[in-house]
């Protein structure tokens, strides 16, 4: 079990390589590589289930000298939504980028950012934490304006700015600490951290550039554009996969690493600033005209949303309660993710077919493309957060731990951000459900739409009505 560590980040990396030696065959080689990569992460998954936290130092260097690679269910967890994700938007890939040369730039950045998702997953000290983050940023960063467009490249060149400002405060944390400590290693420092100057410099240092990369309002400036111009593979998983990465990062160091050191007031300003993502991306997510922009705004409202836990996680005592609001706050990432990987590959469908991704271009898309529109609805369901999807169960819970410990307003953010949630989604399917008459027949393409049908599906069905696994493979907790 421990190769499978090793294996899930070897092997994108090697087809990475391989993909830009031999161009022809890269589609081939990703749709295979997609496949072992994802059984690979479901046995990983397996392995932490059975045998609790999975750890291995390449080379056979004693702790803390070579690189250590953990895994525990979270990570596992995230490593096969992450093998699906991917998996989904390569099949649309392979369809929507229909030139040899589109496929030839795209194919070994694309499997690049995988290695980088993976390792950074499985990174098990501070500075392979800080390598990963370069990796996965300026992977992004390429991918993102892989089109040439000029407001893509615009759009990267923020992208790419403020990715480096995030990584540059990210490194200054990382340095504080190894000169306080000796030590990057994450288990050695969750012994070891003590609440003095140095360790609380370092904390936020680290935490300000992840916020950075997470595009936590009000710094999210960068999110739309990038997200918007993108193309619609890579909008999908620098939605679902990218910024919720570094949130992930944020959650292990404060409630794993340097927890000692996290106070209720830090905790209420990271649930101030969720709450003030909430309201603000979905307000702009209903006044947006085009439909790439709706799902980027929405994105920046989705993750206010999981910082609305920091306060709850840190105000409920040990035990079934903490242990819930931690399920649900993995439930909800978990649904956005498909659910806006989904959503952004059915736009992209839209786009493709009209030219371009104006919200008008989906009056009576459900005549023309009815799968797509299924796909838009599905997405619609648990961005919402309505039942059955997952998302339903992690609003339930982040309302029962804030009634639980009498924080009352992120109760009426959550409401205020689903009614406009709801606004929004319903704004879109006014549109595709419109009377406007087209004298063609519907068109179903498997390859562009299954994909999209998949991945709003688990977030709309799957996590609801499965959740249970989730629940009870989390159940030790942070």
């Amino acid at each position: 079990m421990i190769d499978v560590l090793v294996w899930l980040v070897a092997l994108p990396l090697a087809s990475a390589i391989a993909a830009l030696l031999l161009p022809r065959q890269a589609t081939a080689l990703v749709i295979v590589t997609a496949i072992i990569t994802t059984v690979l992460a479901g046995g990983l998954l397996y392995g932490t289930a059975t045998q609790g936290t999975l750890r291995y130092i390449i080379g056979g260097w004693s702790t803390g000298l070579g690189i250590a690679l953990h895994a525990d269910s979270l990570s596992a967890l995230l490593l096969l939504m992450t093998a699906l994700v991917v998996t989904a938007s390569s099949i649309y890939a392979s369809a929507y980028f229909n030139k040899s040369a589109e496929r030839a730039h795209f194919w070994p950045l694309w499997l690049l950012l995988w290695t980088a998702l993976n390792a950074l997953l499985l990174s098990g000290d501070l500075f392979n934490l800080y390598v990963t983050l370069e990796l996965l940023g300026l992977s992004a960063v390429a991918l993102t304006a892989i089109g040439a467009r000029p407001a893509a490249v615009k759009a990267a060149l923020r992208y790419l700015m403020a990715g480096l400002l995030g990584s540059m405060m990210f490194l200054a944390g990382v340095s504080l600490i190894y000169a306080g400590y000796g030590t990057l290693d994450l288990s050695i420092l969750s012994r070891n951290v003590v609440a003095e100057p140095v360790a609380w410099t370092a904390l936020a240092f680290m935490t300000a550039g992840l916020l950075l990369k997470t595009a936590l309002f009000p710094l999210h400036f960068w999110l739309p554009s990038a997200h918007g111009s993108a193309p619609a593979p890579v909008s999908a998983v620098l939605s679902a996969l990218v910024v919720k990465v570094a949130f992930y990062l944020v959650l292990r160091l404060w409630y794993d690493v340097f927890l000692d050191l996290v106070t209720p007031s830090a905790a209420n300003l990271l649930g101030l600033l969720g709450g003030a993502a909430v309201l603000w991306g979905s307000w702009c997510a209903l006044r947006a005209v085009r439909l790439k922009l709706i799902a980027a705004y929405s994105t920046v409202a989705q993750l206010g949303y999981l910082f609305l836990f920091f306060p709850l996680l840190l105000a409920l005592p040990p035990g079934p309660a903490r242990d819930a609001a931690f399920g649900g706050l993995v439930i909800l990432a978990l649904s956005h993710a498909f659910a806006k990987a989904g959503l952004f590959l059915a736009i992209g469908i839209v786009q493709q077919r009209a030219g371009n991704d104006d919200v008008e271009q989906l009056d009576g898309a459900v005549q023309r493309l009815p799968a797509t529109t299924f796909a838009i609805a599905l997405g619609g369901i648990a961005l919402i957060g309505l039942p059955p999807s997952g998302a339903f169960l992690g609003k339930w819970q982040l309302l029962a731990g804030s009634f639980a410990t009498g924080q009352w307003l992120w109760i009426l953010i959550t409401l205020a951000g689903s009614l406009l949630a709801a606004a929004y989604v319903f704004r879109l399917l006014s549109h595709a459900f419109g009377n406007k008459q087209y004298p063609r027949r519907p068109v179903t393409v498997a390859r562009e739409e299954w994909p999209a049908l998949f991945l709003t599906g688990v977030a709309a069905v799957g996590l609801g009505l499965g959740g249970m696994p989730v629940w009870t493979l989390l159940g030790g907790g942070t």
